[in-house]
């Protein structure tokens, strides 16, 4: 991981600034400056600053969790491969819009990866194309179980408690960690809202005044519908920022082996925890999978030896991230599902396969 020098890291105005967007993606100059405490003129030269360099950008979230924090489909792949080929397979995964998020750890053949996927089914990612690779040297896979933490729920650590319940929608939960309820994803989506959805992937803040040029509907049918999407939990938004320039430019993949009896306090322990961003429970070995994010390696150190203490928690394995090589679906065309990952080619002697 490299080192962030003291100047590339935003200032604790920013820093609020990109808090508030991920509790209101859609917060306007007016509200945030309110909140904040910050002139609007202020806001708006932070905002537009933000945008033209690209420090952040708000986004609609590409992973929605149901109520019940069950999985809609999605494994969690550990994939190790010859030294020199890394950057081939990394790319080759990344042009896939069924792998949302890839990370490369800092042992430089090993890349950590979500896959969506039918739930029970034989993915042909996992069983026919990766291990068909003469650049994969091994490769683990885990069905995701349940969700305890998405990535697009957790909020940066840096407001106050008053802070955040003002900017919090109705009903949610304002709490340290919690992003409040994910709402009923289950409510079907009309062609107009969808239309409004589709508009707001690439960038989540666009005004309705623009959603209305796009999409051809009135602007306050877009209001209208906007508000009511964000009420009802259906227009969930991720801020995308690199976590180095909020002062946090350690990230770690955890996998932990825990007691069946543990396992629903510990994973909600950890999605409490206000440097998780990811908690999930899976199949295999490793039942709980978590990803965090630290200002330096004493603070990891600390989390490892004193916050993991007391949750059932039997093994711990620690990864940490070098890269983080895709968070988000490409906002261009993508390759299918169904396209080949890689280079299909004979799978070399010794590498294996684990199954969730």
């Amino acid at each position: 991981m490299a080192l962030v020098s003291a100047d590339s890291v935003l200032s604790l105005t920013d820093q609020r600034l990109v808090a508030a967007l991920q509790w209101d993606g859609r917060l306007t100059a007016e509200r945030a400056a309110q909140v904040l405490d910050l002139s609007p003129a202020t806001v708006r030269r932070r905002l537009h600053a933000f945008s033209a360099d690209g420090t952040v950008r708000v986004v609609v979230s590409p992973v929605a969790r149901p109520r019940d924090g069950g999985s809609a489909g999605a494994l969690f792949l550990r994939i190790r491969v010859l030294r020199g080929k890394l950057d081939t397979i990394v790319a080759a995964l990344a042009a896939r819009e069924d792998i949302p998020f890839i990370d490369v750890t800092t042992s430089g053949d090993e890349i950590f990866a979500v896959a969506r996927t039918e739930p029970g089914s034989r993915d042909p990612l996992v069983f026919r194309q990766l291990p068909s690779t003469q650049a994969v040297t091994s490769l683990e896979s885990a069905t995701i179980l349940h969700v305890f933490r998405l990535t697009s729920e957790w909020r940066h650590a840096v407001l106050t408690p008053a802070e955040r319940a003002a900017l919090t929608p109705a009903g949610a939960d304002p709490g340290p960690a919690s992003s409040g309820s994910p709402g009923p994803y289950g409510v079907d989506v009309d062609p107009l809202e969808q239309s409004l959805i589709d508009a707001l992937i690439p960038d989540a803040r666009l005004s309705a005044a623009t959603l209305a040029a796009r999409t051809g509907h009135p602007e306050t049918t877009v209001r209208r519908r906007i508000a009511r999407l964000a009420s009802q939990g259906r227009l969930v938004t991720q801020v995308l920022v690199d976590p180095r320039r909020i002062g946090l430019p350690i990230e770690a993949k955890l996998l932990l082996h825990v007691a069946p009896d543990h396992l629903a306090a510990a994973g909600q322990a950890l999605a409490d925890h206000p440097s998780v961003h990811g908690a999930f429970a899976t199949s295999g070995p490793s039942n709980l999978h978590a990803a965090a994010y630290f200002p330096d390696l004493s603070a990891l150190y600390g989390f490892l030896s004193h916050d993991l203490v007391g949750l059932g928690i039997t093994q711990v394995e620690t990864a940490i991230v070098s890269r983080a090589a895709k968070r988000t679906p490409p906002l261009g065309a993508a390759r299918s599902p169904s396209s080949p990952a890689v280079p299909r080619r004979r799978r070399p002697a010794g590498a294996r396969q684990g199954r969730g």
